[in-house]
């Protein structure tokens, strides 16, 4: 397969607060200039739809390839990787959230991710102020703090919590989760979605854009009725806001089963991506695989740019020493559609 690799934001300095943002969302421009011109001495960059076009009729590339995407539709990426592929005359993509373009909202996870952040930030001040275990040898959870037992990490327990809920669910554990907490709002500016004019002028520009769903769900946790319409509501959204057709999807989180991949074929998309190494047998070109990159994922030791660690990543050097993707892609229950288990959290904010 071609290298195609996904980024996410893209900030001018990368200098996380780990209380704001998840580190493995972000790289620097500087970085990601390194990156973009080890890949281009090795490899020749194409668009999507030249990818697209040679996989589906079996013509062979003229060497090794490339391309380039960004999921999620910030505004830091038009304003600081933009700039750099028209530069450098850069084919990319970027896959875009279509009930977020134009608005004020961080991505559900985001949301989410601050929230959990600032729970395990208390939490570990709290811990920090008590004198010591009780006769049990714990000590007792401060009231409103996130169950330990679901993860040590905020990223652990965003994880668990995305793996299990659907998006309405999700809603409520924010909901819950927001009485009482104030989130730290530094560094946010460049996580908000960009606007129709950002995502038009890169049209224009021959950047491709394609859909990432209306609301980024994770579309296995969905009933299939949501499904279809996130998936065919993008397209719609998408094609009459920008006067193009839409024939690339990449799977939010790269979350993907069998009646997910069927109903992205259903909707007319002709190439879909996602995150890992599966391909299914039945649609390989809705189940192409990137590679994600991000700051630290090609630095040394020394925290320097490091051309072999690169060379890994491009190559899947580090696949044999991976472990396997732990999704489940077949037939969810054993059916023939998208279903679900729904777990009961209760009361809104209880």
């Amino acid at each position: 397969m071609p290298l195609v690799v996904c980024y996410h934001r893209v900030v001018e300095h990368f200098d996380p607060d780990e209380r704001t943002v998840m580190p493995a969302m972000l790289i620097s421009r500087g970085v990601l200039e390194r990156h973009l011109d080890w890949i281009g001495l090795r490899f020749r960059f194409i668009s999507l739809d030249e990818l697209g076009s040679r996989l589906e009729s079996g013509e062979p590339f003229d060497g090794p390839v490339a391309a380039v995407t960004f999921d999620d539709g910030y505004s830091d990426v038009y304003e600081n990787a933009f700039p750099i592929l028209k530069r450098k005359g850069i084919p990319a993509a970027f896959f875009v959230i279509t009930d977020l373009i134009g608005t004020s909202r961080l991505p559900v996870y985001d949301r989410l991710y601050l929230l959990l952040a600032e729970r395990f930030a208390k939490w570990g001040s709290v811990m920090s102020r008590t004198p010591g275990p009780r006769a049990s040898g714990k000590r007792a959870s401060p009231r409103g703090t996130v169950p330990t037992c679901l993860g040590e990490s905020p990223v652990g327990v965003l994880g668990a919590l995305l793996d299990a809920l659907s998006q309405s669910e999700i809603e409520r554990v924010i909901e819950a989760l927001e009485a009482g907490c104030e989130v730290d709002q530094r560094g946010l500016d460049g996580a908000r979605p960009a606007s129709w004019e950002m995502v038009a002028e890169m049209c224009r520009a021959g950047m491709t854009i394609g859909s990432h769903t209306r609301s980024h769900v994770l579309l296995p946790n969905e009933h299939e009725e949501k499904v279809l319409e996130e998936i065919a509501g993008s397209r719609r959204e998408l094609e009459s806001r920008l006067g193009v057709p839409v024939n690339h999807f990449a799977y939010p989180s790269g979350r993907f089963n069998a009646a997910v991949v069927r109903a992205v074929a259903a909707r007319g998309y002709r190439f879909g991506y996602t995150v890992c190494r599966h391909r299914d047998d039945r649609y390989p070109l809705l189940t192409i695989p990137r590679r994600v990159l991000w700051e630290n994922s090609c630095l040394d030791g020394r925290g320097l740019f490091s051309p072999a660690i690169m060379h890994c990543q491009a190559h899947g050097l580090f696949d044999h020493f991976a472990p396997a993707c732990e999704q489940d892609h077949g037939w969810p229950n054993g059916q023939t559609g998208a279903s679900r288990v729904v777990l009961d959290l209760g009361p809104a904010g209880g």
